[in-house]
C-alpha cells in the first residue's frame, strides 16, 4: 500500500477507488489503458497514476446537528402514539435535570406495593 500515489491516506485511496469503479461500471470511459479489464484494478491504476481529481470539503460546526435535533429512528416503533414509554416492571423511564435517562416507580407501582405490604405479602404468595 506504499505505492498509492499522490493520495495521502489509504483509506482516501479506497474511496477515491470504490468510486472511480461505481462511474466505471455505470459506462464511464477508462482514462487509460491497462492490461486488466477488471474495472476495480482499472479504477486503482487511475487513483494511483493522480488522473482522478478530488476535493475535500471541509465540515463546519453548523453542518453537525445539536444535541436536540438529533432523531433517534426507532422511536415511533410499536404504534403507541403518545405513550411514554416503560421500563420492566412499572418503572417510567424518565430523564433527570442532566438529560440521563433515569427508572422511576410508576404512582400505580408504589400504590399496589403498599397495599401488598399492608396485607402481609405479595400478590403472587395467595395462590400457594
Amino acid at each position: 500500500m506504499d505505492n498509492i500515489g499522490n493520495i495521502d491516506s489509504k483509506y482516501r485511496f479506497v474511496i477515491l477507488a470504490s468510486k472511480r469503479a461505481k462511474q466505471l461500471l455505470k459506462g464511464a470511459k477508462p482514462k487509460l489503458k491497462a492490461k486488466s479489464r477488471n474495472l476495480i484494478r482499472i479504477a486503482q491504476s487511475e487513483v494511483k497514476a493522480g488522473l482522478i481529481e478530488y476535493e475535500l470539503i471541509p465540515t463546519g460546526k453548523e453542518d453537525i446537528p445539536d444535541r436536540e435535533e438529533r432523531v433517534f429512528v426507532g422511536a415511533d416503533i410499536g404504534g403507541d402514539e403518545g405513550v411514554e414509554p416503560e421500563a420492566a416492571g412499572g418503572k417510567e423511564i424518565v430523564e433527570d435535570e442532566t438529560g440521563k435517562e433515569i427508572e422511576e416507580e410508576s404512582e400505580e407501582e408504589s400504590a399496589e406495593e403498599a397495599d401488598d405490604a399492608a396485607e402481609g405479602g405479595t400478590k403472587d404468595d395467595k395462590d400457594e
